[in-house]
């Protein structure tokens, strides 16, 4: 009924492209944050990423093994080979904070400090991406994120 209407995502998502084409600023992603509200959830990022990265120096760990697993939640790219919603669905898990918020707690709580560093890298990647505007996807596409639409044609 609602895409009857004229109301449905995908409508108002070709509706703003359509009236953007030739400018720098990309089309608002329905249900994507723009303005001051993107501006504190990329603010933040930075302090999570700050936050991870003095805890992680607190605890002592070694620094190539930061560098060695910086990048691994970035393998969940992987699952775009199956499909935009696949992908995004796999991009998620590895990018929530609820995964490595669960490894520090383990790491914390059960006196663990393998888990703990390993939840803290993870925990800083995830700062760095929503940092750098990479928020999670939507299933229409990779550059479709809650943090708005990353391209080539974001404003950011």
């Amino acid at each position: 009924m609602a895409e009857a209407a004229g109301f449905g995502a995908a409508r108002l998502w070709r509706r703003a492209g359509q009236r953007d084409r030739g400018t720098t600023v990309a089309p608002i992603l329905p249900g994507a944050t723009r303005g001051g509200v993107r501006a504190l959830l990329r603010l933040e990022g930075a302090v999570l990423l700050v936050g991870a990265l003095i805890a992680y120096d607190q605890l002592g760990a070694g620094w190539s093994a930061f560098a060695l697993l910086f990048l691994v939640p970035d393998l969940s790219l992987l699952g775009y080979l199956a499909g935009a919603r696949s992908g995004a669905a796999i991009y998620n898990a590895a990018h929530s904070t609820l995964g490595p918020a669960a490894l520090v707690a383990l790491g914390v709580l059960g006196a663990q400090p393998v888990a703990l560093a390993g939840g803290l890298i993870w925990l800083a990647h995830i700062g760095f991406d929503r940092l750098l505007g990479y928020g999670l996807k939507y299933g229409s596409g990779f550059g479709a994120t809650h943090l708005g639409q990353v391209g080539a044609r974001d404003a950011w």
